[in-house]
Formats: C-alpha cells, structure tokens, sequence
C-alpha cells in the first residue's frame, strides 16, 4: 500500500506467519481537523471469504450448519455455532468457490446463484470481506451428505431450519453469527416486500 494524503506507514512488524498474517503497524493518520496522529494497530490477514443462504421454497426452510468454533469456545459461550455455509476464497473466484463449500458442508448442489454483495466482517482489526450470496435448493439437489472435510477438521451437522424459526433462533440467541444474522434478514426483508407488492 502506497502512502496518502491522510495516511502514512511509518512502520510494520509482523508478529506471525502461520495459518494467516498478523501484522503491527504504526501509521501517521491525518484527522478530519488536518492535525496528524501517530497511531499502532494490529491487522490479522486470512485471505477473503464468501457466504450463501439457501432456500427451499417448497418447505420455506433454509440450509444451516452447525459446528465447533473454538473462538467461541474461548469466550466462554455455546461453541457450537449455527451459520450459513462460508469459506475462504483461496485465490478462486467467490461463485465458485461458494458452490464447492456449499457441497463440501451441506452436500447441496446448486447452480443458480445471486451476488448480493461484499462486506467487512470486522474492519477495525481484519482485512478479510465475505462475498454475500443467496440461491435456492430442493432436496432433488442434494448430492453428498456433506459434513466437511475431515482431514481440515471439519465436523459439520447440516439443519433445514425453517425461515420463521430461525429468525426466533436470532431472537432468542440460539443464531449469534453476523454473516448468518445478516443472510436471514435478508431473506425476511425480501419475503415481507414480496407481500407487500
């Protein structure tokens, strides 16, 4: 990255190199008042994502995962995380890559898919953006029985959680990611402006 005029790298360290970068910047950060700033920040890099929420129209059910996060775990909450199917890009394109996650994880098959859009998980320390996707699936379409990869650790439940439950499930805390959180909204959104029309 090239200095700006609002911002300049004074210095960068990286602190680990292993599954994903972690790297110490200290940065001269102009403010809005034209005054500038010396500020360090920590930047973990993992590469980007994508994210997709299927859909049976037949059955208004969504396709869910549900499986051990040891992040979760380390806070002291339920680790056992109900999320849309999600992975890292690996230099692949978001589409084709999603489509392969969504077959390793669930064991679904789909070929239609719509972008919706591109989004900053946690921008204040993570460079990673999830490429944000919804389709449609039937059971016609399942392929595998999905559950991951067992070799990287994968250990995945597949649910068919019906919409209006699974918003009750972010209500009442059982649903906690935000990709996921964000998906079923979505989702709701579309219905409920679908009915209004």
């Amino acid at each position: 990255m090239e200095n700006t005029d609002y911002l300049k790298v004074l210095d960068s360290e990286v602190l680990s190199d292993n599954w994903a970068t972690l790297t110490k910047y200290r940065v001269s950060y102009r403010r809005r008042d034209g005054e500038w700033q010396e500020q360090v920040r920590e930047v973990y890099d993992r590469g980007h994502g994508a994210v997709c929420l299927l859909h049976n129209p037949e059955t208004d059910c969504v396709l869910l995962t549900r499986q051990f996060r040891l992040p979760v775990w380390l806070t002291g909450r339920d680790p056992f995380v109900i999320e849309a199917p999600a992975g890292l890009l690996e230099g692949m394109d978001p589409a084709e890559r999603i489509r392969e996650e969504l077959i390793e994880e669930t064991g679904f098959q789909v070929s239609a898919l719509q972008h919706l859009y591109d989004v900053h998980m946690s921008p204040g320390s993570v460079t990673e953006y999830l490429a944000f996707f919804t389709g449609t699936y039937h059971m016609k379409d399942q392929v595998t029985s999905g559950g991951g990869k067992e070799d990287e650790g994968e250990d995945i439940e597949v649910l068919h959680v019906p919409l209006e439950k699974a918003l009750d499930m972010i209500r009442n805390g059982e649903i906690r990611d935000s990709k996921t959180i964000i998906l079923l909204q979505e989702l709701a959104l579309r219905k409920f402006s679908a009915k209004a029309d």
